[in-house]
C-alpha cells in the first residue's frame, strides 16, 4: 500500500473529479471544476466542490440534448437540466490480498478482444461500458471454447486508488466463481502496485454485495449516481 494513501480516501467521495485530476487527466473534456470525461471513454464526471454556484457551470460545458453521469454529493441542478435517475451505490474498500487460487486461465483483454469484451458487458451490465472504456485500465477474461464468458477490470484511477469494474459473467456461465477469480486478480495486481481497489456496486444488489464482502472488502459509504440529461431548451 502507498504510503500515505489512507490520508487521500476523501478522494472517493468524488472519484471520477479525482481521477480525471490525476492519472486520467488526459480524458478530462470538462474544466478545473467540472471534470467530465470523454463520452467514448466513459459517461462519468464530478463537480469539486459540489457547491451551487460550481453546478451552474454545466451550462457552460454540457452540450443541449447531452446524457451524462455525475457520481458524488450535488446541490440542486440548474435549469435547463433533468434528472433522469438517482441510484444508491454502496461503494467498498479492500486493503487486503484476496487469497483465491485460480481454476481458470485469466486472459489479458488487449486490443484484439475490445468488441468481445464491449459485447459482454452490455448484455450483463448495459449502458456504462463505451467503445473506449477499456483505454482506462487493465481488463482480464476467462474464455470457454474460444468465446468470452467473464471480465473484469479497471475503471477509474488515481494515484492511491483504482476502481475495479466491468465484473461481469455471461448468464450461460454463472455459478463457478469466475467473478471472484477475476476481481481477486485486479485487487491483487493493484495492491501490489501500491493502489487501494475500490468498486461501486447498487445498493440493492444484495447478493453482489455478499460476494465482495466474503471477499475481504468493507463498505466505507454509500454514493450516489445520477444519470442528468440537459434539454434543447
Amino acid at each position: 500500500m502507498k504510503v500515505g494513501a489512507l490520508s487521500t480516501f476523501f478522494k472517493l467521495d468524488s472519484p471520477a473529479w479525482h481521477s480525471l485530476h490525476e492519472a486520467h487527466r488526459n480524458f478530462n473534456v470538462g474544466s478545473d471544476i467540472i471534470r467530465l470525461y470523454q463520452p467514448d471513454v466513459c459517461p462519468f464526471g464530478g463537480i469539486l466542490p459540489p457547491s451551487v454556484e460550481n453546478i451552474l457551470q454545466l451550462a457552460d460545458i454540457i452540450s443541449p440534448g447531452t446524457t451524462f453521469f455525475l457520481l458524488g454529493d450535488l446541490p440542486p441542478l440548474p435549469p435547463g437540466f433533468e434528472l433522469l435517475h438517482e441510484l444508491p451505490c454502496v461503494q467498498m474498500v479492500c486493503q487486503h490480498v484476496i487469497e483465491v487460487s485460480p481454476s481458470e486461465r485469466l486472459v489479458y483483454l488487449n486490443n484484439d478482444y475490445v468488441l468481445e469484451l464491449v459485447d459482454l458487458v452490455q448484455m450483463v451490465q448495459p449502458g456504462y461500458f463505451q467503445s473506449k472504456t477499456c483505454a482506462m485500465g487493465d481488463y482480464f477474461g476467462i474464455f470457454k471454447d474460444g468465446k468470452l464468458v467473464a471480465a473484469a477490470g479497471e475503471r477509474m484511477r488515481m494515484d492511491d486508488f483504482t476502481e475495479v469494474s466491468a465484473v461481469v459473467t455471461h448468464p450461460d456461465f454463472g455459478g463457478r466463481g469466475y467473478a471472484k477469480q477475476l476481481v481477486a486478480h485486479v485487487v491483487n495486481k493493484n495492491l501490489e502496485a501500491g493502489k487501494i481497489p475500490y468498486l461501486h456496486v447498487a445498493e440493492h444488489n444484495t447478493p453482489a454485495i455478499g460476494l465482495y464482502e466474503k471477499l475481504g472488502f468493507s463498505t466505507r459509504r454509500i454514493i450516489p449516481l445520477r444519470k442528468i440529461s440537459r434539454g434543447f431548451v
